[in-house]
């Protein structure tokens, strides 16, 4: 919130869950009210919320394991996450407030998926590419993951399908006896 407050480009990063990016974009939100408030130029502030996407389900597939959760759930959670926050996204870059900021040239805060290089070799090795595939948002790939998905991967608008299987997954995974809040922060 201080450095935006200031007129300062930031990358938020390692945002793990949903509750931890609206704090994130509220803080982002608050600072560019102050900087507007104090006469700055909100125009060329730029930020962006970076989700470690892969590590969510390095994590969320171990204590899976360990609640002997059923193998479906496993490498589901992190796409879910990242598909409900941009949900979260497209919310809170919305209405009066939002409107307020925009109307004095102010950006939205993108979503930023890192750590998209699939760690579980039985996943697909652009799996957490091709599932969050949609405007407004940044991807960064290792040079492995980029050969990859330029050698066989499908460019979809994706970010926004399945939504109601990302929310059956989050479900699933407390009827399965994980706190994916604790998951994923």
């Amino acid at each position: 919130e201080e450095m935006i407050a200031r007129g300062r480009n930031i990358n938020v990063t390692l945002i793990f869950s949903l509750q931890r990016y609206a704090e994130v974009v509220e803080a982002y939100l608050r600072g560019l009210e102050r900087f507007v408030e104090a006469g700055g130029d909100p125009t060329p502030v730029a930020s962006v919320a970076s989700f470690f996407v892969s590590r969510v389900d390095t994590e969320a597939d171990r204590r899976l394991d360990e609640a002997g959760a059923p193998d479906d759930l496993k490498g589901k959670l992190a796409v879910a996450n990242a598909k409900l926050a941009y949900q979260r996204y497209k919310e809170l870059f919305s209405g009066p407030r939002w409107e307020a900021l925009e109307a004095k040239g102010a950006r939205t805060q993108r979503c930023l998926w890192a750590s998209t290089s699939t760690k579980n070799p039985a996943y697909r090795d652009v799996l957490y590419v091709e599932e969050l595939i949609g405007p407004a948002t940044v991807d960064t790939m290792p040079e492995e993951t980029i050969d990859a998905f330029q050698d066989h991967g499908e460019v979809a608008l994706t970010l926004e399908a399945d939504l109601d299987e990302a929310k059956q997954v989050f479900e699933r995974v407390a009827e399965a006896g994980v706190d994916y809040d604790d998951v994923v922060v």
